[in-house]
């Protein structure tokens, strides 16, 4: 992904924010002699052209003293980031900052030649010029409001379920694909099965103009048409944005600007909204989260529009504990899911804990679908559906719902697991039992009634069983319904026992 002013990653945030953990150099190609050593100092300003009609500046503040460099980056224009172990190596003035970055320095004539190189892949070159502090406009930090409690605004009353643009088209998403996805949606049966929202992730953003309103980039060049073609097909659109100056891909974020562009998603027509906190770190201590999160939940009450909120924090703060004051209506409880078992598995089946969080207008979200992007095979998808419907998560579809494969199809609108999720109790379920490699997950639903999944995580087939006893049932149930192959079978005498392929579940519905 092609990221002009990348954005440094939370600790320890994987995926998407791991890729964009980002080591930026800095070339410079003079004709000087070995024996001098160039004089970088000053302030240099590169303006970083991004796709889509966007341009980022970023500031370089360079201090030398004989073989040692100190100073500041502002990426964007934003806060200061201080410069870490600066030297010089020959020619090039070499320093890091927080996160990683590593900068290579070397100055040419009416310049500083720029190569930045990300690290995962990727790299963009841009010219430095020499500037004043004068057009260095980095804003003052705004404190972090008092603490208040947001009213509920009585949304998401089950989790939502739609479709978002990162996980397939990363920033290649625009109107065209937003409305073939729409159109998508309902012909596919989707809609049909309860899929409601259209979400677009990072990259729309194209700045702001000249009253501060953020605009999109030419990649959506009517966002309030785009809203209107979603909403005249049945369905939501979603938007993107972040509490820091920049989003994770270096786009406009709403900084400073909370009121004025929950004000503009209204005006559009949005109806959820994905807030990532990405640069948000640069300017706030983790402590702060709430409050940051609570100055957008207060913005949208206020909007005159009901808006979903969905909070991106990777699961930082125990926002689970606090995410309900803010107004939130879900919040991220991990870093970034990849498309692949181990990241599926490794986030899915760490969510049991948090179960006492969820309920009717606030989930836990342990990320958006892999569903069909190609990572895992047709049963581990099988199985990551079913994990996420018995947690009671948001089911955000994350693949190319233009072009999928009956199969996948098959899975995401599988009506009597569907059913599972959107349970008007709103009770997440949790691990019971655990052995050799095979998991029993329980989840209470209406009526008495109990959905159980029996996962298998081992690489080769494995038996899996329970008693009736053991998941709460005092005496055989009535029916017992496999929700996968659509049928009732015979309650086992005492229990259940069957065989569970590699990496696949038994879904059952026990009345």
């Amino acid at each position: 992904m092609e990221i002009a002013t990348p954005i440094p990653p939370r600790a320890g945030t994987p995926g998407r924010m791991r890729m964009l953990a980002c080591a930026l150099t800095v070339l410079f190609a003079p004709i000087l002699t070995a024996s001098a050593a160039p004089d970088v100092a000053g302030v240099w300003r590169i303006d970083l052209p991004k796709p889509y009609g966007v341009t980022l500046h970023t500031f370089l503040v360079l201090r030398s003293d004989g073989g040692r460099i100190d100073g500041s980056v502002y990426p964007n224009n934003s806060t200061e980031i201080p410069i870490k172990g600066g030297r010089m190596e020959g020619l090039d003035a070499v320093f890091r900052i927080d996160w990683g970055w590593t900068f290579r320095v070397r100055p040419k004539e009416d310049g500083l030649d720029v190569v930045i190189n990300y690290d995962g892949g990727g790299k963009q070159e841009a010219l430095a010029h020499r500037a004043s502090l004068a057009e260095l406009e980095a804003p003052s930090v705004i404190p972090a409001p008092p603490l208040e409690e947001v009213p509920s605004n009585g949304l998401a009353r089950t989790p939502p379920m739609g479709w978002n643009s990162w996980n397939h088209f990363a920033e290649s998403v625009d109107d065209k694909v937003v409305r073939e996805t729409a159109d998508a949606m309902v012909s596919s049966g989707m809609a049909a099965a309860g899929y409601q929202y259209i979400n677009i992730d990072d990259t729309w953003e194209g700045g702001r103009d000249a009253r501060g309103n953020i605009v999109s980039n030419r990649k959506f060049p009517d966002m309030k048409s785009l809203a209107d073609y979603v909403h005249a097909r049945g369905l939501k659109l979603g938007i993107y944005s972040s509490p820091g100056f920049v989003t994770c891909g270096g786009y406009e974020g709403s900084y400073g600007h909370e009121d004025q562009d929950a004000r503009t998603f209204a005006g559009w027509g949005i109806d959820y909204l994905k807030y990532d906190w990405c640069s948000a770190g640069r300017v706030y201590a983790d402590s702060e989260l709430r409050p940051v999160y609570q100055k957008m939940g207060e913005a949208l009450q206020k909007c005159g529009r009901p808006i979903v909120f969905s909070l991106c924090e990777y699961g930082t703060g125990d926002v689970w504990k606090w995410g309900t004051k803010v107004g939130g209506n879900l919040w991220r409880t991990t870093g970034d899911i990849w498309d692949g078992w181990d990241g599926m598995a490794k986030i899915g089946f760490n969510q049991g804990r948090l179960a006492p969080y969820a309920g009717p207008g606030h989930w836990n979200d342990p990320d958006m679908l892999e569903v069909g992007n190609g990572g895992m095979t047709p049963t581990e998808y099988t199985t990551h559906f079913s994990l996420w419907c018995l947690l009671a998560a948001p089911l955000m579809a994350g693949n190319d719902l233009r072009t999928m494969s009956e199969e996948t199809r098959g899975i995401l609108t599988n009506r009597e697991v569907i059913a599972l999720d959107q349970d008007a109790l709103g009770i997440q379920g949790a691990r019971v039992l655990a052995e050799n490699g095979v998991e029993v997950w329980t989840k209470p639903l209406q009526g008495g009634t109990m959905a159980i999944g029996v996962f298998n995580r081992n690489g080769t087939e494995a038996s899996g069983s329970f008693t009736w006893s053991q998941i709460g049932r005092a005496a055989n149930p009535g029916t017992v319904r496999d929700l996968w192959r659509h049928r009732d079978i015979a309650p086992g005498e005492g229990g259940f026992a069957g065989t569970v392929p590699a990496h696949g579940v038994i879904l059952l519905l026990v009345k």
